[in-house]
């Protein structure tokens, strides 16, 4: 299973950008999608995860300013990120887990995309 990120970039301080996750392969299901980031020197941390069911769970730092949402169905997941901080730089990434058609788990990670706040 492959993931692909987009919608990373430069943005001012107070600003918003929207990130989105496209899974594709063999997917039988995806149990919970998630996103991560990892900051210059930082290890990588949970920003928010969103399971099979639409409950959503988010790192700390974030709740309140980041939503993560999935269209039904679809494996595609977003991260809408509003009142950014230069704290919030960081290569932003994707996660997926599931099974595949032959019942094979997947633990999936996309190759990242770059978020910096700065004015």
């Amino acid at each position: 299973v492959q993931l692909v990120e987009s919608g990373g970039g430069l943005v001012q301080p107070g600003g918003s950008l929207r990130l989105s996750c496209t899974a594709s392969g063999d997917i039988f299901n995806i149990n919970d999608m998630s996103w991560y980031r990892q900051g210059p020197g930082n290890e990588r941390d949970l920003v928010a995860y969103i399971y099979n069911d639409g409950s959503t769970n988010y790192g700390d730092s974030v709740k309140g300013r980041f939503t993560i949402s999935r269209v039904n169905g679809k494996a595609t997941a977003y991260l809408q990120m509003n009142s950014l901080e230069p704290e919030d730089t960081a290569v932003y990434y994707c996660n997926a887990r599931g099974y595949e058609s032959n019942s094979m788990p997947y633990d999936s990670w996309g190759q990242g995309t770059q978020v910096t706040v700065s004015s």
